[in-house]
C-alpha cells in the first residue's frame, strides 16, 4: 500500500512542478505578445523599436511627467 501512495505522491509533484514552470512563461508570452500587437498594430510603429529600452523609458515619461 505504501509503494502506490509513493507513485501518486511523485506523479502529483511532477505536475504541480510543469504548472509551476509552465505559468511564469506563459505570462511572459503573453506580455511579448501584447506588447508587439500594442505598438505595432495599433500603433502602427516598426516591431524592432518595441524592445528598446529608450521607447519604453519615453512612454514612462509621457505618463508620469509632472
Amino acid at each position: 500500500m505504501s509503494e502506490s501512495n509513493a507513485k501518486k505522491r511523485s506523479k502529483t509533484s511532477g505536475w504541480k512542478i510543469a504548472v509551476r514552470i509552465m505559468v511564469p512563461i506563459l505570462l511572459v508570452l503573453a506580455l511579448c505578445g501584447g506588447l508587439v500587437f500594442g505598438y505595432v498594430v495599433l500603433g502602427k510603429q516598426e516591431l524592432s523599436e518595441v524592445f528598446e529600452w529608450s521607447t519604453w523609458k519615453h512612454v514612462f515619461d509621457l505618463i508620469f511627467a509632472p
